[in-house]
């Protein structure tokens, strides 16, 4: 698929000489820049999304209860238990 967008002469110019720059092509610059807003927007939203949980209910586990669940959970597994 093929987008086109306009750009003034001063934001063309800039483009293409951090587009050099870097040695990428203005499109190449445009796209993995769209991308990765879109990805910086979705990472944003998820946090949100983390942080309005975690503030709903706040508990918090260390690294040394994690492992230790895990274990319990494969040896578990591994004896037919369910977990």
């Amino acid at each position: 698929m093929t987008y086109t967008f306009e750009l003034n002469e001063v934001d063309q110019k800039f483009a293409e000489t951090y587009a050099a720059e870097i040695g990428k092509t203005v499109g190449e610059l445009a796209k993995e820049s769209m991308l990765e807003h879109i990805e910086d927007v979705m990472d944003l939203r998820l946090y949100e999304q983390a942080k309005a949980e975690y503030e709903a209910d706040p508990v918090t586990y260390s690294f040394d209860e994690i492992k230790k669940n895990l274990i319990k959970r494969i040896e578990g597994e591994l004896m037919g238990d369910a977990v």
